[in-house]
């Protein structure tokens, strides 16, 4: 994260619900201008944490500001800075695009040319001209999610909380929200990102915040992460599965550690500390040996394999229907 005073920052922030402790002392902060990823399985307090951070839910202990503001006591300003996307889209299929962010500009107490103008801004700046004056109804899922993220922009927020931004949107489309995000943050926007896309995370994220059953379980960059699982390994697929004896035996006297074979797949895995030289090495071994060689590949850590390891789980899963409600409640408490 980016030095200097963070734009988001909770200590110890605990909430329950009935006997189901949703947060168990929970500690994050964000970098001004920059993504934090927050991940966890289904029910491991993601979004409990972004409706407190939203001022939608009060927490049991524990505290939050937002660019110095505290969520508790001072919840109006904290609205006035922040936008809010959920997981599903929170606007109306019975206007269209621009009548959409026009209404909801005027919400933000914009005036009528002032509130013409940041729609058409926005539109613009989505690709979303030539459809401005169709019905929602008629949009895309990828359209549909390009106005929800303008719709959380026209206040011009500084800190923006984006619980499953690309939810349901094909690749093509999840891509395309992702250069949008990119660019956001390229001018200076802070973003809280949670998501059930690992490489989603991989991609926007500059830190990491693994959270299970309410506590934070793992913290750090992408890559910090992803070397806790050992670093690089060579992954050799030999063309004969006969040859599997040989090639490990080839390997462990040119000094491989505890090659690891998968007699099924014909497939052979060592570690690569010393990364791309080591494929060299095993290609070498192997060619000294006589054994031929089908397929070769140097293979990083994921953190799709980071997070089994961390969660027993093997990806985050998504949340049950319920952004339409975060979104409506946080226009509904900015502009009462």
């Amino acid at each position: 994260m980016r030095s200097g005073h963070p734009a988001v920052m909770a200590e110890g922030l605990a909430k329950r619900y009935g006997d189901t402790l949703a947060l168990d002392g929970l500690d994050l902060e964000i970098g001004a201008g920059s993504v934090l990823g927050l991940l966890g399985p289904n029910g491991a307090g993601k979004t409990t944490a972004v409706r407190i951070l939203a001022t939608l839910v009060r927490p049991d202990a524990g505290r939050a500001v937002v660019l110095g503001l505290d969520v508790v006591r001072h919840p109006e300003q904290v609205r006035q800075v922040i936008g809010l996307s959920g997981q599903y889209a929170a606007v109306d299929a019975n206007l269209t695009g621009r009548e959409n962010l026009e209404m909801i500009a005027r919400l933000s107490r914009l005036g009528r040319k002032p509130a013409r103008a940041r729609a058409r801004e926005l539109i613009e700046r989505f690709g979303l001209a030539d459809a401005r004056d169709r019905l929602l109804r008629t949009y895309s899922g990828g359209m549909r999610r390009r106005l929800d993220l303008a719709a959380a922009l026209v206040a011009s927020p500084r800190v923006l909380i984006l619980d499953e931004p690309t939810t349901g949107l094909d690749p093509r489309a999840r891509i395309g929200l992702w250069d949008v995000i990119g660019q956001l943050v390229r001018d200076g926007t802070t973003v809280l990102l949670t998501t059930q896309y690992l490489e989603e995370a991989d991609r926007l994220a500059g830190f990491l915040v693994i959270v299970d059953h309410g506590r934070v379980i793992a913290r750090g960059t992408p890559a910090e992460l992803k070397a806790r699982l050992g670093g690089d390994r060579v992954e050799i697929a030999v063309a004969d599965h006969a040859q599997l004896p040989a090639a490990i035996a080839a390997l462990s006297a040119a000094g491989a550690s505890e090659p690891q074979a998968d007699p099924g797949q014909g497939l052979i895995t060592v570690d690569a500390p010393d990364g791309a030289r080591r494929v060299a090495g095993v290609l070498a071994a192997l060619d000294r040996s006589g054994v031929h060689v089908a397929d070769i590949a140097l293979r990083r850590p994921t953190l799709d394999e980071v997070f089994l390891t961390l969660t027993g789980h093997p990806g985050a899963d998504a949340h049950p229907a319920g952004g339409d409600t975060v979104r409506a409640a946080a226009r509904s408490g900015r502009h009462r």
